[in-house]
């Protein structure tokens, strides 16, 4: 079997790429990624060795490049993550994210359809995609697979936009795909600007930790892993054309989580207790920011057996462990062009 996994060098990919490599010998995994700021193949050096394992540098925007890689090596599976999936950056420059999001997501069906012609069996598409496309919740209530579409940023705009492209392709082409949405993902190898990451490194640096609003908004956190285990039970038992949420059953108020991360490196770093706390910075709130986001995933669970596998806080602590003894990469992918952006980003008067 031929497995394209786009986007494998980036934080969720990266783990779906290590994980298909070291569990299925008689599967040869393509990672087809861009290499932007949020893509970096030091996630992969355990596997680039790999007999099963090739690297492709290539921009999923390019229509011609994703026919031609698909003539030549006939995949099989895809399983396509490959996206600009930053909130903030999608309200600073929307077009990147329609061009990779919609655009790209098209050129990959195409090129799929075009080589696959008609034949299902031992095929499959399968679109990563998030629980922001269904828009905010209030105090009450989940997301279901049956939830009303309701987009609020650019980011969760141009997801939806390519879920629907997805289920248009399975209803008027035939074209066997599975789609799931999944809630805030956290581990190691996360890029920094996103919440959990960037804080950790705020913390070890005593730079203040930026705040949107009251803190109050609700997200629900999956970890990684077990993200990549829902990932791996749907492409190969998920039935063709379903969506499958994907959930940690694990809300935290933004301010209660970064309370607790502080808690947790005020003791991993031997602080005074309440020494971290003493940097939250409350800032003025991001346009258009959703109040909660929670999933239902009893449809995974009693379909295919998939539950989470450890305690949040559990693995809250391993994941501080990572980047704690894991400052090189840290560093790495902190400075440079990012550094800049995340400047301009979160600078307080």
């Amino acid at each position: 079997m031929k497995v394209l996994i786009t986007g494998g060098a980036g934080f969720i990919g990266s783990h779906v790429v290590r994980h298909f490599v070291n569990k299925y010998a008689d599967y040869h995994i393509f990672n087809l990624d861009k290499l932007t700021y949020a893509g970096n193949l030091e996630n992969l050096k355990d596997v680039e060795n790999r007999p099963n394992y090739t690297f492709i540098k290539a921009d999923i925007v390019e229509e011609k490049e994703m026919l031609r890689l698909f003539e030549q090596h006939r995949f099989d599976y895809v399983i396509h993550l490959a996206a600009e999936s930053h909130v903030d950056r999608s309200i600073s420059n929307p077009n990147d994210f329609v061009f990779t999001n919609i655009v790209g997501t098209v050129n990959l069906l195409n090129a799929a359809r075009s080589i696959w012609n008609g034949e299902t069996e031992r095929k499959r598409f399968y679109h990563v995609s998030t629980d922001e496309v269904y828009g905010s919740l209030d105090e009450t209530g989940l997301f279901t697979e049956d939830s009303r579409y309701d987009p609020r940023s650019p980011y969760s705009a141009s997801k939806a936009g390519s879920d629907h492209l997805v289920r248009a392709y399975f209803h008027t082409f035939n074209l066997p795909v599975v789609i799931s949405n999944c809630s805030n993902n956290y581990g190691s190898h996360q890029f920094p600007e996103k919440l959990i990451p960037l804080f950790i490194n705020n913390i070890v640096n005593n730079k203040p930790l930026p705040v949107y609003g009251k803190g109050e908004n609700v997200r629900d956190w999956l970890w990684v892993e077990d993200h990549v285990r829902a990932i791996d039970l749907i492409l190969h038992i998920g039935k063709t054309g379903e969506t499958y949420n994907i959930g940690g059953n694990n809300e935290w108020k933004n301010i209660d989580l970064i309370r607790l991360l502080c808690t947790i490196m005020d003791k991993k770093l031997h602080r005074e207790t309440g020494e971290s706390a003493r940097l939250i910075t409350f800032i003025k709130d991001r346009a258009g920011h959703d109040l909660r986001y929670a999933i239902n995933a009893s449809k995974l669970t009693q379909e295919l057996g998939w539950q989470p596998s450890l305690p949040f806080e559990t693995v809250l602590e391993k994941t501080v462990d990572w980047y704690l003894e894991n400052t090189e990469w840290l560093r790495n992918v902190t400075s440079g062009d990012y550094k800049t952006y995340y400047e301009r980003q979160y600078t307080t008067k």
